[in-house]
């Protein structure tokens, strides 16, 4: 059997010498790859049906090949050598007295390989069949994606249809929302050219009416004027006619005048002559003559003179000081009672007259807090004389304009006292009387039996720091005086200082100051109040203040102005405007309303008028604080 066996290899073998090298070199490689199969493990990809082994190890280094240097003995340069080696391996095998178990162990090998190869194949088989379960699997898996991938598209384009469908509508409803608004606009526009139409031709109506009546009252003036120059012409030819007969009877009675005035002179004449000669010629009747004349002018002259220097003591003793400008008692003690009690009765008999602006100041606006603060100070005033306790002296300081003056009027009003004005500049021009006029002055101010409140307006020109250079000395003797009246605190007299330079004042009048209040611009609301004010004092009562008989007869009554269309917000619209205006000038500013308004036409204010004086005086009020800025700098 080893025998046979071995035969039959070294016949293998020898068939395998035919073979090109080409041939033996393939044969080797598939040897290889079935020698590396049997000894390792199948490895088969899910995705090919070549069985590759997970492990491969690297070929064997092909041998070298060898020249053929004898060609004649070998066929296409084969090797002969290995064939020998092999054949010499099989003789070896076959002397050893082991041959048959070699043989047996190789057969086993062969058998185990065939075996294991069988395995590989079956197993490799189980392989491609699982992977063709798995490429089912992962078929039906992609076809249900699609699927899914094709149910949520088919859904996202219904939705972004219903989307695009929803906006679509949205957009058809502001397409006719913007459209319905356009209408509506169009519409209104309409309406407003309609009325703007009707209101044009209703104006144009009145303009046609009213031109009727002018041209109706000309031809009715003209009328008149012809029928008067017919009568004129009549009564011209009627004297003309009776001219001769009239100037006869004139020359005539010229005569006889003539003739009685001539006589009456020359009678006189020859009474007067008469007289005279007989002074002339009697002595004594010259000497009674010239004395009665010397008698009579004396007497004159004495009666003139004493009458003088009495009313000079009388006016010293008890008439107003020269320095008053303004006073409630009045020249003279017996002056004014008459007018004081009639406003003490009209004031009792109508309690809200005198705060018809809701401020109870009269015509004063303030700011709220001010206006608090005053009625604080009347209050305490009033209580202050009440009880006989002494008096607290005032300073009002603020930009001109603003109301101190009239404040302080309100002031002593409100606590009921008697009020003096004066102003500091009238102290200067006096001189070295000034100290004997200031002495005059408070000893006056002291007779007063309800109080006194002295105001002195632009204090600073006389009460201004002592060290300056410029001030005389009469005026330091003046201030001296003024301080020294002022020492203690008084209950008669109630001092009341206004400035625009506060800082300017003296130290020592700044000490006998108690309250000090500051008198801002008015603000936007004080402004307005101001304005309504002012407009029914100009504007509406304007012409229906009474006034007496003869005012009438002669110059007739002036003409009521006629408002129209001046609401509240074109006021508050000028009180914006007049943003800086103090009251004085808001006042003049009412006032050269009134004027524009009585220089037009028809005496009617309008808005347009309106506006146009207030944005005129704004002009002029920012031109002169320009000019203030300039000349500052």
């Amino acid at each position: 059997m080893a025998k046979t066996y071995t035969s039959g290899l070294v016949s293998a073998i020898a068939v395998a010498t035919g073979l090109s090298h080409t041939n033996s070199n393939n044969i080797n490689n598939i040897n290889n790859n079935v020698a590396y199969a049997a000894d390792a493990p199948f490895n088969f990809s899910p995705f090919s049906n070549v069985p590759e082994p997970s492990h491969p190890e690297p070929s064997p280094p092909e041998p070298p090949k060898v020249r053929n240097d004898h060609p004649r003995t070998t066929s296409a340069g084969f090797d002969p050598q290995a064939l020998e080696r092999g054949v010499k391996a099989l003789k070896d095998i076959s002397n050893s007295p082991h041959a048959k178990k070699v043989f047996d162990i190789i057969i086993k090998q062969e058998e185990t390989k065939i075996t294991e190869l069988a395995a590989k194949v079956a197993e490799f088989k189980q392989m491609q069949a699982q992977h063709e379960t798995e490429r089912q699997r992962i078929i039906y898996d992609e076809q249900k994606k699609l699927a899914q991938h094709q149910a949520q598209t088919k859904s996202q384009m219904a939705k972004y249809e219903d989307e695009l469908a929803r906006k679509r509508m949205q957009a058809e409803n502001e397409y006719h929302r913007a459209r319905n608004q356009e209408l509506v606009k169009m519409q209104e526009e309409s309406s407003i050219r309609q009325e703007q139409a009707r209101r044009a031709t209703e104006e144009q109506i009145q303009a046609q009416r009213r031109q009727t009546e002018r041209e109706k009252a000309e031809i009715e003036r003209e009328t008149i004027r012809v029928r008067a120059m017919a009568e004129a012409e009549a009564r011209a030819h009627e004297a003309k006619l009776s001219e001769e007969v009239n100037r006869r009877m004139l020359v005539d009675r010229a005569n006889a005048e003539r003739e009685k005035w001539v006589s009456a002179i020359n009678t006189t004449f020859e009474h007067i002559g008469g007289g005279i000669k007989a002074i002339l010629t009697d002595q004594n009747k010259l000497v009674v003559a010239v004395g009665g004349v010397t008698a009579l002018a004396a007497g004159v002259y004495t009666t003139r003179e004493g009458a003088r220097v009495i009313w000079g003591y009388v006016d010293r003793i008890l008439g107003q000081p020269s320095l008053i400008r303004e006073s409630s008692r009045g020249k003279y003690p017996w002056s004014g009672t008459f007018s004081r009690a009639m406003t003490t009765l009209s004031q009792r008999t109508n309690p809200g007259s005198a705060s018809k602006n809701g401020n109870g100041f009269g015509d004063v606006i303030l700011h709220p807090s001010l206006n608090k603060r005053i009625e604080q100070l009347a209050s305490a005033t009033a209580n202050t004389k009440a009880h006989q306790a002494p008096f607290r002296n005032m300073l009002f300081y603020g930009p001109p304009g603003t109301g101190k003056t009239m404040a302080a009027r309100e002031l002593a009003r409100k606590s009921g006292l008697d009020y003096a004005l004066m102003t500091g500049g009238d102290v200067a021009p006096l001189g070295s009387q000034a100290v004997t006029k200031i002495h005059q002055l408070f000893d006056w101010s002291k007779k007063s039996k309800r109080g006194l409140l002295l105001f002195i307006d632009e204090a600073d020109a006389f009460l201004c720091e002592r060290n300056k250079t410029y001030m005389s000395e009469a005026q330091r003797s003046a201030l001296n005086a003024l301080l020294f009246r002022t020492g203690d605190q008084s209950k008669d007299i109630v001092l009341a200082l206004a400035t625009n330079r506060p800082g300017d004042l003296d130290s020592a009048v700044a000490d006998r100051i108690d309250e000090v209040l500051e008198f801002p611009l008015p603000g936007e609301e004080e402004r307005f109040k101001l304005l309504k004010l002012y407009l029914d004092k100009y504007i509406a009562l304007a012409g229906s203040r009474k006034s007496g008989f003869f005012q009438n007869m002669f110059k007739g009554k002036p003409q009521q102005i006629e408002i129209k269309g001046l609401t509240d917000e074109i006021i508050k619209e000028a009180a914006t405007k007049t943003d800086g205006f103090s009251g004085r000038e808001i006042a003049k500013l009412m006032a050269s309303v009134q004027a524009a308004v009585y220089g037009s036409d028809n005496c009617v204010l309008d808005p347009s008028l309106f506006r146009e004086v207030v944005d005129y005086k704004v002009a002029e009020h920012q031109q002169r604080r320009k000019l203030a800025g300039s000349n500052k700098a």
